[in-house]
């Protein structure tokens, strides 16, 4: 009973982890896809200024 107790919390564990790890990683992607937004948009208008 104890293993099957253990083996859950260890499963639901990792379960949460592998959550939080792509929730990371979709957070990390956002910034940078703004990011590269953001420097695309000044790039377009250093160019425009010239």
């Amino acid at each position: 009973m104890a293993d099957n107790y253990l083996e859950r919390k260890y499963e639901e564990y990792l379960e949460r982890k592998a959550a939080a790890e792509k929730a990371k990683r979709i957070a990390w992607k956002k910034r940078m896809d703004a990011y590269r937004k953001k420097l695309a948009e000044e790039a377009s208008d250093k160019q425009d200024s010239k």
